[in-house]
């Protein structure tokens, strides 16, 4: 409880966050109380002067006020249990954090000293693999040296050889023309034999033509004979084809009255059967009767 700055009437404040309350609620004592600073402020001399001193501190005051609330607000949230509290689990998150960070470092910093180590074993390898791969040219190197001599003597024997060669060719060339010069000598005398083989071969074959072509027209002549005979008698057969159609037409037309005929017959034959038949159960029924009536008496 606080009293009225302008009447003393006691002001029930409330708890809680808020600037305290100076005058009441109810009347216009913040209003009257206004009025009288204005008037005080207006009077001349010392009272006018510690008015407008004393507004002054108020206003001060206010402003402090104003200053001052956030800070103590601040500060008991963190003086207090709940915010020191709060302050240590943050405090322990961060230092979490930073104990995971320091680890995943580590394992960073392990994992590039194994990478390190990897890379230096797979260099120590590669100058061994360099090492062998330097002993191993050098020896090429030397092989080749070796083989390039053997291949420079053997370009020296091929070249001794091929001069030999070139003389066994230009002799073998020699030899070759004196064997054409030969051949087309001899090629001409078989042309001349030739051409006379041919002028006698085509005298012959043009006797034989002559007389091959007077033996088809003897056989042209004959065969012409034998076509006409054909002919006649491809006529003689042609009429004895048309009597024997004519003769075979009537022996079928003979041979359907024979069958009609022998249909006929046949049905004759099943009634005469059947009659028989009829007969014979007849006689057999009257001879039964007969031997019963002689039975009887």
């Amino acid at each position: 409880m606080t009293p009225c700055k302008h009447c003393g009437t006691p002001i029930e404040q409330r708890p809680g966050r808020g600037r305290p309350r100076s005058y009441c609620a109810q009347g216009d004592c913040q209003a009257a109380a206004k009025r009288e600073r204005e008037l005080r402020r207006a009077t001349p001399g010392l009272e006018g002067t510690l008015a407008r001193a004393e507004e002054f501190y108020e206003r001060m005051e206010k402003g402090m006020a104003s200053v001052i609330e956030p800070l103590a607000r601040v500060l008991a949230e963190e003086l207090s249990p709940a915010g020191v509290e709060a302050k240590l689990s943050a405090m322990q998150a961060e230092a979490h954090t930073r104990v995971a960070i320091a680890r995943t470092e580590r394992e960073q910093a392990f994992e590039q000293v194994r990478l390190a180590r990897e890379a230096t074993e797979h260099a120590r390898r590669e100058r061994d693999d360099m090492a062998r791969q330097m002993e191993e040219a050098n020896a090429e190197r030397d092989t080749a040296l070796a083989d390039a001599e053997t291949a420079r003597e053997q370009a020296l024997a091929a070249l001794r050889e091929a001069s030999a060669t070139e003389r066994r060719a230009r002799n073998a060339e020699a030899e070759a023309r004196h064997r054409a010069e030969q051949a087309e000598a001899a090629r001409d005398a078989a042309v001349r034999e030739l051409a006379e083989r041919v002028e006698a071969t085509e005298r012959s074959a043009a006797e034989q033509v002559r007389a091959a072509r007077d033996q088809a027209a003897e056989l042209v002549a004959a065969a012409e004979r034998r076509a006409e005979e054909a002919h006649a008698q491809a006529e003689e057969l042609r009429r004895d084809s048309v009597q024997a159609l004519a003769e075979r037409d009537k022996t079928v037309m003979d041979l359907a009255l024979a069958q009609a005929r022998t249909a006929d017959l046949r049905q004759q034959i099943e009634a005469l059967r059947a009659e028989s038949a009829r007969l014979l159960e007849r006689a057999v029924s009257a001879e039964l009767r007969a031997g019963g009536a002689q039975g009887l008496q």
